[in-house]
């Protein structure tokens, strides 16, 4: 863990690399010690039916939403959202500077007893995690 889902507004592709974004959301994570590289999972849903704000369709949004294990102390998990989203905003900042976008994020713990996992990424990685 952890698993990074992106949903974001169609209207966004023409100005946002949602594929570099992803990218540079799994570089960021893998920087951060708490987070074990193998478990890393970046993803982004594109969103085409949305309403927001005053109904105009030049709103766009980010919402990023991550899930890990549960364990981690709060201030852990505090400045790895800070990092994390700083690196969403820092990237976002030139279609930001022309575009009506929304950005958020949350991160929430999953309840381990609940969330069986199983894989073998850690032995196919290319540098040990």
């Amino acid at each position: 863990m952890p698993h990074f889902h992106i949903d974001y507004s169609a209207n966004l592709e023409e100005v946002v690399d949602i594929a570099a974004l992803c990218e540079v959301l799994r570089a960021t994570a893998a920087e951060i010690d708490t987070f074990p590289t193998a478990g890393i999972r970046v993803r982004a849903t594109r969103v085409d039916h949305l309403a927001m704000a005053d109904g105009s369709p030049k709103h766009g949004f980010i919402d990023l939403s991550v899930r890990l294990r549960e364990g981690r102390p709060a201030e852990v998990k505090r400045d790895a959202i800070a990092r994390i989203f700083a690196a969403l905003e820092n990237f976002v900042a030139p279609a930001m500077a022309t575009r009506s976008i929304a950005l958020s994020a949350e991160m929430r713990d999953i309840d381990a007893e609940l969330s069986p996992k199983s894989g073998n990424v850690r032995d196919h990685l290319e540098t040990p995690a």
